[in-house]
């Protein structure tokens, strides 16, 4: 195998700059490695091969939730609504939903993190993702109301489409001055979460923090951002995959790059999904 110390000089302080504010710390991993192998290099195609595999799991999530949903029918039921929608649950059902959102966590920073176990971790990674997509679709949703699951899919393919035509053709380019925008909505929108976070916990703000949460108008605004900055991170992510191949990085990287990409795209359409959920209900 060919190792490359580094790109010639000016490699340093640009590839630091370069990945500032990927969507997420794989993105910003490949883009400082420095191994090369021309023999046996990253491609398009084994990137996109392994990305329908991490996605295709996340399809099996959503069958394991549907397959299991009767045998976890015991327990008491709980009743509750989530924007607008009349849920009920067996208390068997929330344990599982909660140690699958646990699992996520686990397993999401466990592909980040140990690279040697992308392929398995990041597979079972979309698979709670999967899972909780078919909670969302199956359970929240009723009959009249489950085609949102179908208009969300539909809504982030016109999405990742649009933003890939948007990279390919050179009208979005990952420069300074899109990082910037970049880091402006994503402060704002964090720091706008935070606030609201601690003021939940905060007496005399404890009401205020429900009200706004509460408001359909800041719902839907605050949904919208957030796909905007799903949709800049997909820009972000197709430029490191890009690099990742012309720089001739290990076909062993192409696990990571295909787990960032499938990482947004099911971002982009839970929060797509959430989006439309929030909309119908309001209507409902």
């Amino acid at each position: 195998m060919n190792r490359l110390s580094q790109e010639p000089n000016k490699s340093g302080a640009a590839a630091k700059q370069n990945s500032f504010l990927r969507s997420n710390p794989i993105m910003r991993k490949l883009d400082k490695v420095e191994e090369r192998d021309a023999s046996n290099a990253a491609t398009y195609g084994g990137i996109a091969a392994k990305t329908i595999y991490f996605l295709l799991f996340s399809v099996v999530g959503i069958f394991a939730q549907v397959l299991l949903k009767p045998m976890l029918s015991t327990g008491s039921i709980l009743s509750f609504n989530i924007k607008n929608f009349p849920v009920e649950m067996y208390t068997t059902e929330m344990y599982v939903l909660l140690g699958v959102v646990i699992a996520a966590i686990v397993f999401q920073l466990l592909a980040f993190f140990a690279r040697a176990t992308t392929p398995v971790t990041g597979a079972l990674y979309c698979a709670t993702q999967g899972y909780f997509i078919a909670f969302l679709v199956f359970t929240v949703l009723p009959e009249e109301y489950r085609y949102l699951g179908v208009l969300a899919l539909a809504i982030t393919m016109m999405i990742i489409l649009v933003m890939s035509i948007l990279y390919a053709t050179g009208v979005i380019r990952v420069t300074k001055k899109f990082k910037m925008v970049m880091i402006t909505l994503f402060a704002t929108a964090i720091g706008s979460s935070l606030l609201l976070l601690i003021g939940s916990f905060i007496p005399f703000t404890r009401n205020i923090v429900a009200a706004i949460s509460g408001n359909y108008t800041f719902s839907i605004i605050f949904s919208v951002i957030f796909i905007i900055i799903a949709a800049l991170f997909l820009i972000c992510d197709f430029d490191t995959i890009e690099k990742t191949v012309k720089n001739e990085l290990p076909k062993k990287y192409e696990w990571w790059a295909a787990f960032g990409l499938s990482f947004t795209v099911l971002w982009i359409y839970l929060k797509v999904l959430d989006l439309l959920i929030t909309i119908f209900g309001n209507k409902k």
